[in-house]
């Protein structure tokens, strides 16, 4: 089952607030692949909704809480690890295999605080909302109001709309690219895996990538050159999901070999190693909160498509995108078994709401996936599969839209109830991990 879930604490501008995480939550982790960011079919995770009282109008966010604030749900846990990681050990200056003025650079970023941002925030300001200006409306006062304001669905980013998200994003990102360079050195274990290091080096090529940009983008040639380096960013990152489920492989095999120890003592099986997932939990919820700011940003820049603000869909429609996830499944069960179960969609059929659509496909696309594997397992080659059945429910009273995902393909033996949220682990053939990171 996936909920969808929705938060009446959201940013209305970005200064002052802490970084949190999605409260969306999902099964399965996946690769992100290189498709049109706005309306490619196969990149990204989940994000949450938001509903308005008053109008029923679903707006997809991130869940966050004002800094400081006695509220903290069990969604702000890894962002609270992760401040807490940070603050444990403000005495090494040094990084490993770095110089010491790129260490430096490093610390001096991670020791700011991450701004968040909500999905809501990401549209308001993709509308200019921020700017007291509508689209194509330069000349338009804060307060002013005019009868020639363009249709909604008829939108382009102003300049300074580009300008002001690329200036928060010059301030932002090396914050969160340091974030996780400190996380990727003090993981235990982890950090001396190949893999790994290939990914710490990477974000401190891109830290230090913008940092050699002017802090002030105030000229419309400065943003093109900062979206030209956006761009090669967001493009060479792609393959981080990869190396990082190649790095957790190479240390779960380094741990069955016997060849790592830590304090002394054998580690434990991989799937039990706590403090591990901690680590690949912040480092994911970041790097997709990384992934939608860079990605809405150059969404903005290209031209508007009908009912999209950015790479944000105002009326996605769950029904529209489970069935292009149920048609790729199909495809690849059918490839690898040569026939494929039924799946059988009911519920709120006419739901739209805003939202990412790239998103949800990828997580009805794994859900799926697992779904039709598990019941040809179960059941055999060429046997008459009972159908998988897939409720979308919303209900008038209720801010969570929830997609049921459910299958007979024989369920989850007791044992393995504790190593099911483990990364890596899978009651699938093994041969299935080594192929998805032997590339």
């Amino acid at each position: 089952m996936i909920r969808i879930k929705s938060t009446t604490a959201f940013l209305q501008r970005f200064p002052g607030r802490s970084i949190s995480t999605i409260s969306c939550q999902h099964l399965g982790m996946g690769m992100s692949m290189n498709t049109d960011i706005r309306t490619g079919r196969r990149t990204g995770m989940g994000m949450g909704t938001h509903q308005d009282q008053s109008s029923r109008h679903y707006s997809p966010i991130i869940q966050f809480h004002h800094r400081g604030s006695r509220h903290l749900s069990t969604s702000t846990a890894a962002a609270a690890a992760s401040t807490r990681t940070r603050s444990a050990s403000t005495t090494e200056k040094k990084i490993s295999d770095l110089s010491d003025e790129q260490s430096a650079m490093v610390y001096k970023h991670a020791g700011r605080s991450q701004t968040s941002a909500s999905l809501l925030t990401l549209m308001k300001t993709g509308r200019g909302d921020f700017l007291h200006k509508t689209y194509k409306e330069e000349d338009v006062q804060q307060g002013e109001e005019t009868s020639s304001a363009p249709a909604p669905d008829d939108k382009v980013a102003t300049d300074k709309i580009l300008m002001q998200v690329a200036g928060f994003l010059r301030h932002e990102l090396p914050i969160r690219l340091s974030h996780r360079i400190l996380d990727l050195e003090r993981v235990p274990l982890m950090k001396e895996m190949a893999s790994v290091k290939q990914v710490r080096d990477l974000y401190v090529m891109s830290l230090q990538e913008l940092t050699s940009v002017d802090k002030q983008i105030s000229t419309l040639q400065e943003e093109e050159a900062f979206a030209q380096i956006l761009e090669s960013i967001y493009e060479r990152h792609a393959s981080v999901l990869v190396q990082m489920a190649r790095g957790a492989f190479e240390l779960r095999a380094a741990i069955r070999k016997g060849t790592l120890s830590q304090k002394g003592k054998s580690v434990v099986d991989f799937d039990t190693m706590d403090e591990t997932h901690a680590f690949l939990d912040r480092f994911y919820i970041s790097r997709i909160g990384i992934r939608v700011l860079i990605g809405q940003y150059l969404a903005l820049r290209q031209p508007p498509v009908e009912n999209y603000i950015g790479f944000i869909c105002l009326k996605t429609s769950p029904y529209e995108i489970v069935k292009r996830a149920i048609d790729d499944a199909a495809f690849m069960c059918t490839r690898k078994y040569g026939d494929a179960p039924e799946v059988i969609i009911t519920g709120r059929l006419d739901l739209t709401f805003p939202y990412v659509p790239t998103h949800l496909h990828y997580i009805m696309l794994e859900l799926l996936k697992n779904s039709m594997r598990a019941t040809v397992d179960w059941h055999g080659i060429d046997a008459d599969y009972p159908p998988i059945k897939v409720v979308i429910a919303d209900g008038k009273e209720n801010e969570d839209v929830i997609i049921k995902v459910s299958d007979e393909g024989g369920g989850i033996p007791r044992s393995n109830m504790k190593k099911i949220w483990s990364y890596l682990f899978t009651t699938a053939d093994p041969a299935i991990q080594e192929g998805m990171v032997a590339f």
